[in-house]
């Protein structure tokens, strides 16, 4: 398993001596064997700015780092793999931070490129490759001009032809699961927010959040367009917007009035679920799937992350519970990181955490971040470090009822919320 690196032109070379190296955490570690897969379709290879790529003598063991200006390689894999290890790297500058994304380690073996990942959903809804970005500008166009005074449909066409955002291309493609953003505000401070960021964090968001208030029925529009059959799953909260249930109102009036239409496919949220009585009304008000997102079931770490403005993990649970309730098919948004994720503190409040919200399905999700910011922000680890692979073991004997997986899905058979909203909202039917 030989050492990947890269030039200042990012020209990629595997080294003819040297074997790779991962890091777990802020640990430079040797990869095993059972940790490497081939590289998937889709994912593609990044240098890692202002690093140096670390390699081993295999005769020695010696770690060596390579000379100034051969830079780190990382993969970043599509939604459906799970990293395992970091790049193994030494940055040149300590102040720089890395742009934030999932940085995976890469070598070179028998011929081909392999990464340390797992394949824990099938990839093929959220393959770049398996998205024509023609039919997407063909259905941008399209529905843009159907609906010229609707800003939700003129903010999602750059989403998806500007950062070719796979959710919002669905919009357009009219497939699978599509979004519809609606909140300019947010009730926390996450540290790695991909929307927006403080003057003085030293990150670049890589993607602009929207900037207006949506009308209900611009809201309507874009879901009635996209429930259009029964798997199709429209979401609220996307990596373009704050956090949708501060706009509570406006979702609970929307969905009303769209399953007054129609009971076909999901009505899903992506939240943090801090508010409480938001999320229970917008339970009430018809939501077939809640997906929260979450870094750790400990307190310290969430808090330190997140940065939560006015609720508590505590908030988040009741939240999960009262939509398991009422028949919800609830989900988390697990942000994993290598080193910290599979802490065996870590482990163990996330499986007693699942256990008492009722969770149906964990999504695995690689955390976008500069590992070492990320490393100073939360508490040093207290136990044991599992790793990866086995905490992924540990979560599948421990949960065997939960699926592990990396994105949202339409509920097994038998395990969806009736939708019941249209008997009560419907008019009653009269002869005239």
């Amino acid at each position: 398993m030989h050492l990947v690196y890269a030039d200042g032109q990012g020209n990629v070379y595997d080294h003819p001596e040297l074997h790779g190296l991962a890091r777990s955490g802020d640990m430079i570690v040797e990869l095993l064997e059972e940790e490497l897969i081939p590289l998937p379709e889709g994912a593609t290879l990044s240098l890692l700015p202002n690093t140096r790529a670390v390699g081993m003598n295999p005769f020695t063991g010696e770690m060596l780092p390579l000379p100034e200006g051969s830079h780190a390689v990382g993969a970043l894999l599509p939604q459906g793999f799970t990293r395992l290890c970091l790049p193994g790297y030494i940055k040149t500058d300590k102040s720089y931070k890395l742009p934030l994304f999932g940085y995976s380690a890469v070598v070179w073996k028998d011929g081909g490129f392999y990464v340390a990942a797992e394949q824990t959903d099938d990839p093929y809804k959220w393959n770049p490759l398996n998205c024509d970005r023609d039919a997407v500008r063909s259905g941008a166009n399209s529905l843009t001009s159907k609906y010229p005074e609707n800003r939700l449909y003129g903010h999602l066409s750059n989403c998806a032809l500007g950062y070719e955002c796979l959710t919002s291309s669905n919009t357009f493609l009219s497939r699978w699961e599509g979004g519809v953003p609606v909140s300019y505000s947010c009730n926390a401070g996450c540290f790695g927010c991909i929307s927006e960021q403080p003057d003085d964090s030293g990150f670049v968001s890589p993607q602009t959040r929207m900037n207006f208030k949506p009308r209900v029925e611009e809201i309507v529009e874009v879901m009635l367009e996209h429930l259009k059959t029964p798997e199709s799953i429209i979401s609220f909260g996307q990596g373009c917007e704050g956090e949708p249930s501060t706009q509570a109102k406006l979702i609970i009036e929307a969905v009303r009035e769209v399953r007054s239409v129609t009971d076909m496919g999901y009505i899903n949220i992506n939240t943090n679920a801090g508010l409480s009585d938001h999320i229970r009304g917008i339970v009430d008000a018809g939501l077939d799937l809640m997906r929260v997102s979450t870094i750790s079931a400990l307190d310290e770490h969430y808090n330190a992350y997140y940065k939560p403005r006015g609720y508590t993990l505590a908030n988040v649970e009741k939240s999960l519970k009262y939509a398991a309730s009422e028949g919800v098919y609830a989900s988390i948004n697990y942000l994993v990181f290598p080193g910290v994720t599979d802490r065996e503190e870590e482990v163990e409040a996330m499986v007693e955490f699942v256990k008492r919200t009722g969770l149906k399905l964990i999504q695995m999700r690689n955390l976008n971040i500069d590992p070492e910011s990320y490393l100073e922000l939360i508490p040093p680890a207290r136990g044991e470090l599992l790793g990866m692979k086995t905490m992924l073991e540990i979560f599948r004997e421990e949960l065997p009822g939960v699926v592990i997986g990396s994105y949202t899905h339409v509920p097994p058979a038998g395990e969806a919320r009736p939708k019941k909203a249209i008997a009560r909202v419907l008019p009653q039917s009269r002869n005239i």
